[in-house]
């Protein structure tokens, strides 16, 4: 289990890893990655117990679900840094035959990934499922899942929140990136989606408030959401973050949501981002 500064530490080489990834194939999504990486890095290092020996089954352990699967840099460098397979592999990113596609997909048989998640809405649904898998097998273990704010938009979340809630489905842990920002601008012009916590709360979620760019905050909250599991209701982390976090320039801007870096902003962000793990 990571310390808070091994944590961070961890993070910052996250970052850098998602912006030379992106930026080498010039292709990818940067915004969202950035700002999801603390939380990412405390769920794989600190908060979950997890195989790294990947089986798909989950069987006696912690799982987790990327719904918002164009965040996909994010996942893979975690993944790839927490041991589930090389670190070299990063260099591959969206190229034609190799196992980290844009979208994370299962027909490549990526270990730490479980769901395909290209299409937006489903990855709350297939949680469910593995949560109530999880009961009916006895297992203890926990289920997590991470939503884009954009994300939900879409209908079908609302239909899993409804389900979830009914069924008791108490040993999941459903986080919302909320930073307000999507592909086509503010959540707030887009599509608002007013109170989040309101919303949960009516279809009978427990909902907690988060920091996602708070090492410190991110570990204390998904320590207070584990403590809360078990008591007949599934639980939602509304998360702020901030679109682009650790890059000043990207910081808060949805227009970094899908772009990559040109050659001298890769300079300027890797400038900001100290290496701290190395690099792939």
């Amino acid at each position: 289990m990571a310390s808070i500064s091994e944590l961070k530490d961890i993070s910052n080489q996250v970052r850098r890893d998602i912006v030379r990834m992106v930026h080498a194939v010039q292709s990818g999504h940067p915004g969202g990655s950035l700002g999801c990486t603390d939380f990412l890095t405390a769920l794989y290092f600190h908060i979950m117990k997890h195989d790294r020996n990947f089986s798909m089954d989950a069987d006696q352990e912690d799982v987790f679900f990327l719904s918002n699967g164009h965040i996909s840099p994010v996942f893979y460098s975690v993944l790839a840094r927490s041991g589930y397979f090389d670190v070299k592999e990063l260099a591959s990113f969206r190229k034609l035959n190799t196992r980290l596609q844009g979208h994370p997909t299962t027909h490549e048989h990526l270990p730490g990934v479980r769901i395909a998640s290209g299409s937006l809405g489903q990855g709350l649904s297939v949680a469910i499922g593995a949560a109530l898998s999880k009961k009916l097998n006895k297992d203890a273990h926990l289920v997590f899942s991470l939503h884009g704010d954009g994300e939900l938009q879409e209908g079908q979340i609302w239909e899993a929140v409804m389900f979830a809630a009914h069924n008791k489905v108490d040993n999941l842990i459903a986080t919302v990136d909320f930073n307000g920002q999507q592909i086509d601008g503010p959540t707030s012009k887009v599509l608002s989606l007013d109170s989040l916590r309101a919303k949960f709360e009516a279809f009978n979620w427990t909902v907690i408030d988060m920091n996602g760019n708070d090492m410190d905050d991110v570990v204390a909250v998904l320590d207070k959401a584990k403590s809360m599991t078990g008591q007949g209701k599934p639980i939602c982390i509304l998360m702020k973050t901030e679109m682009g976090k650790g890059v000043d320039f990207m910081e808060g801007s949805h227009e970094w949501h899908g772009i990559a870096p040109n050659d001298d902003q890769l300079a300027k962000a890797l400038a900001q981002l100290p290496e701290t793990l190395g690099d792939y």
